[in-house]
């Protein structure tokens, strides 16, 4: 069975940076497609970042230039950096795993893996 755990949230002023780590077991990192997504309170889940298990990398439009994801197949984990934090990045984030993502990356109903989630909050 696959678990994914998220670790790194916390507390931050805005622009300041963060950076989250999602470890996954059971399988290995190049073996999944591993995503990162956030849910700010009263909205939808969004996509943030995927790194395929082709080690391809995805962004949101959203985000794209200030967050960065980045695999260490080491040790069966995705990094998400992210800098010049704004209060409206305050959201729990989500790490999830499935397999080959492809051009469905940024749909939430194809992972099937998901962390705990790690609460992020930004200050203004």
């Amino acid at each position: 069975e696959i678990q994914v755990a998220e670790s790194g949230g916390g507390s931050v002023q805005a622009g300041g940076s963060l950076r989250l780590s999602c470890e996954t077991s059971g399988w290995t990192r190049t073996e999944l497609c591993m995503a990162w997504f956030r849910q700010a309170p009263g909205k939808q889940r969004e996509v943030l970042g995927t790194v395929d298990s082709d080690s391809t990398i995805r962004y949101s439009d959203s985000v794209k230039g200030r967050l960065t994801v980045s695999p260490d197949n080491a040790i069966n984990t995705l990094n998400l950096q992210m800098n010049g934090l704004k209060p409206e990045d305050t959201a729990m984030y989500y790490c999830a795993a499935t397999w080959a993502c492809g051009n469905s990356w940024s749909a939430e109903s194809i992972y099937m893996y998901w962390g705990q989630g790690t609460q992020v909050t930004v200050s203004s």
